[in-house]
C-alpha cells in the first residue's frame, strides 16, 4: 500500500484514529471479517508467495500461517462484544449510590514489524489484536520475505479499511525511520539484538512496547516418556520450517538410559517424514537466505554426528541433522540455532538437566516428555520459560485462550486470543456518582466531631 512513511502519513492515522471510527464495534467486526475473507479468497496466492519465500508445502503454511490465523479470527469475532464490555468493580458502602468500573480502550496508533520466518502469521496476528482493540496501525513486514511482504501491500488494503492500516515494505533502514514518529503501541517480533534497539527507541517517546524474540528453547526427555511419541513430535518440531520457528526445540536433553532408544526411533520419523532423500522432499523447506546458511552449515560440524550433516549452497538446503556429545561451551549449545541442527546432550537426574536449562537466559518455551506428573512439576519448579509444553511441542503457541509470549531476553509482553486484545488496549477505571446524597463531613472544616465520625465511617464499611 504504501513504500514510504512520513510525518504526513503518521498525522493522517492519528486524525483518523481521533475521530473515534475505529473504537465503533461495528468497524472493528468488519476489519476481522475483511482479514478473514483474505486469508480465504487469497489462500492460494498466500501459499506461492510463502513457498517462494521459504520452500514451505503448502500443509505447512496453511497449517502454520492461514489456518492458525483464520482461528484465530474466529475467536476474537466470537468474543470481541464481551472483551469491549465494561467491568463493574465493587464499591465500598460509604461511597453511596456509586458505580465504578474499568474499561478497555485502544491504545491508538500501533506500529507492527513481522518476520520473516512466518511472514504472514507473525505480521497478521498481532493486527488482529491491534484491529480487535480498535487501533489504527502501521505493519512493516520482513524484508527477507520479499514475495508475501508483496502480496500484503499489493492486497491487504482491499480488505481492510486503508485508513486505519498501512503496510510499508523497505529493510532495517526504514525500520530505523519508523522508530523515529512517536507511536501509541510498538509490537516487534524478530532478534534480541534489534529488540534492543527498538526498546531503546521507545524509551524516548515512552512507548510502550511488546517483544517476541526467541531463545534457546530447551526439550528434555526422562526415561519415564513414551520415547516413540516423543521422538515423532520432536522432529516433527524441529524440522518444521527447516527448524526456523522461534519456539522449535534448540536442543534435546535425554536420560543417558534412553537416548540409544529415542536417537533410533528420531532417525525412523525422519526416514518416514522426508524419505531417503529429505532434499528431494516436497515437504521440506529451504534456509531463508546465505547468511543463514553459512552460519548453519558451520553448525553441523559440532558434535558427534547422528544424522544428516549434508547441505547445497545453490538450493540453500540444509538436511536435517542431529549431533550428539556437544560441548556445554560450543556455539550449538550457547547461541540460538535457529535451523534443522539439533544439539543433544544427556542427563542422570533432573537436578542436572535443570542446571544445563538455567545455564542458559530464559528461553521461550520449555518442552517436557514424561508420563510422570511429579517430574514435570519438579522440572518446571526449577526452570524459568515463556510458556511450557508436556509431552508435545509448538502447540501452546496455537491455542487462543492461552497467552504467548517470553520471559526476560526471550520477549516483553502477551498475545494471541484476549492476550492480543489487552495488548493493544488500556485500562481506564471510571468512578461515576449522582449529586446526591452530598454529605458535609469531607469538606473543611475539620472540627474533631466530624473528623472523628468520617474516621468511623469509613472504618466501619471498609
Amino acid at each position: 500500500m504504501l513504500g514510504l512513511y512520513d510525518a504526513t502519513t503518521h498525522a493522517g492515522l492519528q486524525r483518523y484514529f481521533d475521530s473515534g471510527a475505529t473504537r465503533l464495534f461495528e468497524w472493528r467486526r468488519a476489519q476481522l471479517r475483511g482479514l478473514d475473507a483474505f486469508l480465504r479468497e487469497r489462500e492460494a496466492a498466500i501459499g506461492e508467495a510463502v513457498h517462494s519465500d521459504l520452500g514451505k508445502p503448502p500443509a505447512e503454511t496453511w497449517l502454520t500461517e492461514t489456518g492458525y490465523l483464520c482461528t484465530e479470527i474466529r475467536y476474537a469475532l466470537r468474543n470481541l462484544r464481551r472483551w469491549m464490555r465494561p467491568k463493574r468493580v465493587n464499591v465500598p458502602l460509604h461511597y453511596q449510590f456509586a458505580r465504578a468500573f474499568v474499561e478497555r480502550g485502544p491504545e491508538g496508533v500501533a506500529l507492527i514489524i513481522g518476520a520473516w520466518n512466518y511472514p504472514l502469521q507473525l505480521c497478521l496476528a498481532p493486527l488482529i489484536g491491534a484491529l480487535a482493540g480498535g487501533n489504527c496501525a502501521v505493519l512493516k513486514p520482513s524484508e527477507l520475505a520479499p514475495a508475501t511482504s508483496a502480496l500484503l501491500a499489493s492486497e491487504l488494503g482491499r480488505y481492510v479499511d486503508p485508513q486505519a492500516t498501512k503496510i510499508v515494505e523497505g529493510d532495517g533502514e526504514l525500520s530505523a525511520r519508523l522508530l523515529e514518529h512517536r507511536f501509541d503501541h510498538i509490537f516487534f517480533t524478530g532478534s534480541r539484538r534489534t529488540g534492543q534497539a527498538v526498546m531503546q527507541a521507545a524509551a524516548r517517546h515512552l512507548t510502550p512496547v511488546t517483544l517476541e524474540l526467541g531463545g534457546k528453547c530447551p526439550c528434555i526427555v526422562t526415561e519415564k516418556a513414551d520415547l516413540r511419541v516423543a521422538a515423532r513430535r520432536i522432529v516433527w518440531a524441529k524440522f518444521l520450517n527447516a527448524g526456523q520457528t522461534c519456539v522449535s526445540p534448540d536442543y534435546l536433553l535425554v536420560h543417558h538410559t534412553a537416548e540409544e532408544r529415542l536417537l533410533a526411533l528420531m532417525k525412523e520419523a525422519l526416514a518416514t517424514f522426508y524419505g531417503a532423500d529429505s532434499k528431494s522432499s516436497s515437504h521440506y523447506g529451504q534456509i531463508v537466505d546465505e547468511r543463514n546458511f553459512q552460519r548453519l552449515e558451520a553448525l553441523q560440524r559440532e558434535g558427534t554426528l547422528v544424522v544428516g550433516g549434508g547441505s547445497d549452497e545453490s538450493s540453500r538446503y540444509i538436511e536435517p541433522t542431529i549431533v550428539r556429545n556437544v560441548p556445554v561451551d560450543s556455539d550449538l549449545m550457547t547461541e540460538e540455532v535457529f535451523g534443522p541442527v539439533l544439539p543433544v546432550r544427556t542427563f542422570s537426574k533432573l537436578q542436572e538437566a535443570a542446571e544445563v536449562v538455567t545455564l542458559q537466559l530464559e528461553p521461550l518455551a520449555l518442552y517436557l516428555f514424561s508420563r510422570d506428573r511429579s517430574e514435570r512439576r519438579e522440572l518446571m519448579r526449577l526452570t524459568r520459560s515463556g510458556t511450557v509444553c508436556c509431552n508435545d511441542l509448538l502447540l501452546q503457541a496455537s491455542i487462543p485462550d492461552l497467552p504467548f509470549g517470553g520471559r526476560g531476553v526471550s520477549g516483553i509482553g502477551r498475545y494471541h486470543g484476549k492476550a492480543g486484545f489487552d495488548t493493544f488496549t488500556t485500562e481506564r477505571s471510571v468512578l461515576c456518582r449522582s449529586g446526591f446524597p452530598d454529605p458535609d463531613l469531607r469538606y473543611p472544616p475539620y472540627t474533631v466531631c466530624r473528623f472523628g465520625l468520617l474516621k468511623r465511617i469509613v472504618n466501619l464499611f471498609s
